[in-house]
């Protein structure tokens, strides 16, 4: 199976969402098609062997929607070439260039000695174009190139500017339109030349005169809205034009009427009707636009924090090259207070790095040699020169974008019901437009009557708050995890996340740091605590273990000088035998001490250490104990707060491990755990899942390891904290960036509000279409109320998918708990 993500373009509501479904749906080896209308991307799940990306690509083109593809971007770039004289080296540089794949254009500038080359990325690099100016006998020098953030800014841009141009145009036609047909009635003078009652004729023509570029400013309505009801796809843009259509073609016929000596026509032309209604239209399309942009910011920050260029060292120069052109294996200088530009490994120098942006871990992490590095984080006080390692898409940052557009771009359960109805909303609701219309007329009320009953049904209507009421809250709930660092890879994860009841903890690397660290030194009367702890470390040094690393790192830690030893031998199970200054040294656990029939005379502590679930480490120095160094692995600073917190809103807080009761229970007892699950081996943590979920329990597990990928699969929703392995990210559905546990309840919150507002979204958009169009079919009228005038309809249909949007961002003000 395939999966291709494309961004579609020409959308406007709910109806062209399911259209472009439903199209694909009937393509042979579609398994799966998912529109968002939000991000006006498409997600389809194909099998190769049946269809290809060409296929469901001009089926989405019939549907009568455009299509770029998103995995294969067209970009533009500028490259300054030396050494051309005449016409015929352009002619020829052009000639090379074109012989590439994937070349959509290659034009060269003689004058300004550049070549504009318009590619495929997906197909060539820009390094390969060079490659063929210099095969061409020419030298292509620095580029210039356009990113992909910029080519978003300025697509969007472009809308926005268009949307509002024309409804500035529409807004400067509709009011002295609205004022002629309306201002006499309130009172307001009208010249003489153009009174209803002295010169219907010319009343009716200047408000003709003023509709027609109004019409003009709207006519996308008309040449998308009547194809796709021809094609029986009708969307919102149908509604508008058949409803502002029909009173155009009545103000048309009243005109004709008026010619013919009707002048009792004139009074109900009707022009202001359609004028008003685009403005409006075009006015809540503007708004939704604006708005849109804004659900996105999350991407674009995220985009925008790479660094156009990088330094580069090569043949001892330090070159300035852009960030596309840097390739595994480079070496780049970066200097203080600059970003650094791709994942990589230090080789030369030491800093401090803050990876704020991406972790949202606000103190510098330092770095020497051997560390590794992240790209778009900032170098902050030394210079340091880093091998890249992850270059492009493979980069920490580019892998984030993607998990959070993948997030974006997916559906939620919750929204099912709104895509079902947005599928059959807008023929139902001309069919109720037309029946509403007709039964009126039939029961004796006028055309006029009949007209405004139609029109109003069809303005008021509105399938663009449906489907954004699902995707915006999820845009921007997606975002906001990834600005805290809590990268949410589905829609279905983001739902299920705030029905979780049990949380299961791994403990190691989890509550714990992973890391055993010294924590206690015990001695006898024979030695004193930081001779003890230079022997056994000296002793240890040349162990693998990482309880013998624990003690070698407490010696380093405190400066203590390492002596040389005599002889080693590893007992295996319990411990080492060292010589080391003619004294025979043993340290290992109480087996050993019982096999070397050594007294240990410093049971009780042994015992308080084991009841706080540390390990003794016994040391024994010519057959007599001279003390015990305890080790435990640290618990986390932010373990206890995370679990009150999970506590606080009614979840269940277990502890899985691999470690004896004794320990375990030690540990659960510090924080807090209300269960603990003890001595389960690896491959047994899945099974341990699923007996809780057995219970009735939505289940969500934390865990960092390889050995933790299973029941991270297993449970409803897998964490997976970021200090971890690939293995565990990717079978996880929420990755946490840092190893701070708090972010589990703040994921668990901004779950739990995202879905309100998703909720409320919908409740919005239900009511406001279950209301709106009984009142616009005329129920109040019926009652004895008043008739919806379709001038209020449409600014109702254009502020409701406005206040969808306005509710989204609310989203933004969500804060991390601390």
């Amino acid at each position: 199976m395939e999966q291709e993500v494309l961004s579609v373009t020409g959308m406007t509501c709910a109806s062209c969402a399911k259209a472009i479904e439903r199209n694909l749906g009937k393509l042979d080896g579609i398994q799966r098609a998912d529109v968002n209308l939000a991000t006006e991307k498409l997600t389809v799940l194909y099998d190769e062997s049946v269809t290809d990306r060409t296929k469901i690509i001009e089926t989405v083109k019939k549907a009568g929607y455009g299509i770029v593809d998103t995995q294969s971007e067209i970009r533009e770039v500028s490259i300054p070439v030396s050494g051309m004289t005449c016409a015929a080296c352009a002619k020829a540089v052009e000639r090379y260039i074109k012989k590439l794949p994937g070349i959509q254009d290659a034009g060269v500038n003689l004058a300004s000695e550049k070549a504009k080359v318009i590619y495929d990325s997906g197909q060539v690099r820009i390094s390969e174009i060079k490659e063929a100016i210099v095969k061409a006998g020419y030298r292509p020098l620095e580029i210039e190139t356009g990113s992909q953030i910029d080519h978003e800014r300025e697509r969007r841009e472009k809308e926005i500017k268009y949307l509002r141009t024309r409804f500035i145009a529409a807004v400067c036609f509709t009011i002295p339109l609205l004022y002629i047909s309306m201002g006499h009635m309130l009172g307001l003078p009208l010249p003489i030349i153009i009174m209803p009652e002295m010169h219907p004729l010319n009343f009716g023509l200047i408000q003709l005169i003023l509709v027609i570029p109004v019409i003009i400013s709207g006519y996308r309505f008309y040449t998308v809205g009547f194809p796709k009801l021809i094609k029986r796809e009708p969307n919102m843009d149908s509604l508008i034009a058949m409803g502002t259509g029909a009173a155009f073609l009545y103000g048309i016929y009243a005109i004709m009427q008026i010619i013919n000596g009707h002048s009792e026509y004139a009074m109900d032309l009707y022009f202001e009707t359609s004028g008003v209604i685009i403005a409006l239209i075009l006015l809540g399309k503007y708004l939704e636009s604006v708005t849109k942009g804004r659900t996105s910011e999350a991407i674009k920050k995220l985009m925008g924090l790479a660094p156009k260029t990088a330094t580069v060292i090569h043949d001892g120069k330090e070159i300035v090259i852009p960030l596309e052109e840097v390739e595994v294996g480079d070496v780049i200088l970066v200097k203080p207070g600059e970003k650094i530009p791709v994942d990589g490994e230090v080789i030369e120098g030491r800093t401090s790095v803050d990876e704020s942006m991406l972790t949202g871990e606000s103190i510098p992490v330092e770095k020497n040699e051997g560390d590794s590095v992240i790209g778009a984080s900032i170098n902050k006080n030394g210079i340091i020169k880093f091998r890249a390692t992850k270059v492009g898409k493979d980069t920490a940052l580019a892998q984030i974008i993607r998990l959070v557009e993948d997030a974006q771009g997916s559906k939620a359960p919750i929204a099912r019901m709104a895509d079902v109805i947005s599928g059959y909303f807008v023929p139902v609701v001309i069919a109720i437009a037309v029946i509403a219309g007709l039964a009126w007329y039939i029961f004796g009320e006028t055309l006029i009557f009949s007209l405004t009953i139609f029109i109003a049904v069809l303005v008021i209507a509105c399938p663009c708050a449906l489907g954004l009421a699902t995707p915006t809250a999820i845009m921007v709930g997606t975002g906001k995890g990834a600005e805290y660092g809590v990268l949410i890879k589905s829609g279905e994860a983001l739902e299920t996340a705030h029905q979780i009841k049990t949380i299961v903890f791994d403990k190691t690397g989890t509550i714990t740091e992973g890391r055993p660290k010294v924590t206690d030194i015990v001695t006898t009367d024979a030695i004193n605590e930081v001779e003890l702890l230079q022997l056994s470390a000296s002793a240890e040094k040349g162990s693998e273990h990482p309880l013998g690393e624990a003690i070698v790192n407490a010696a380093k830690d405190k400066n203590i000088e390492f002596i040389n030893i005599e002889s080693f031998e590893a007992i295996p199970g319990h411990g080492i035998e060292v010589m080391i200054q003619g004294k025979k040294l043993l340290l290992g656990n109480k087996k050993l001490m019982e096999n070397r029939n050594i007294e240990i005379t410093l049971q009780h502590e042994s015992d308080r250490f084991a009841e706080e679930g540390k390990t003794p480490m016994f040391i024994a120095i010519d057959h007599k104990q001279a003390g015990i160094i305890a080790v435990a692995d640290v618990i986390k600073p932010s373990s206890r707060k995370a679990i009150e917190k999970l506590h606080k809103m009614g979840i269940q807080v277990v502890m899985i491990t691999g470690d004896n009761r004794r320990t375990a229970d030690a540990i659960a007892k510090q924080v807090g755990i209300d269960r603990v699950l003890a001595e389960v081996l690896p491959r047994d943590k899945a099974n341990e899942v699923k007996k809780l979920q057995e219970e009735g329990h939505k289940v969500a597990m934390v865990g960092d390891g390889i050995n933790d990928a299973p029941a991270l699969a297993q449970a409803d929703i897998g964490i997976a904290i970021g200090s971890g392995t690939d293995v565990a990210m990717e079978s996880a559905d929420i990755v946490l960036m840092r190893s701070d546990l708090m972010d589990v309840p703040t994921a668990i919150e901004l779950s739990k509000r995202t879905i309100r507002n998703i909720k409320q979204n919908l409740f919005w958009a239900f009511a406001y279409n279950t209301a709106g169009i009984p009142i616009a079919a005329g129920l109040l009228h019926l009652l004895g109320g008043p008739l919806l005038n379709p001038i209020i309809a449409a600014a109702a249909m254009s502020f409701s998918s406005v206040s969808v949007l306005t509710n989204a961002l609310r989203l933004k003000r969500f804060k991390p708990l601390i």
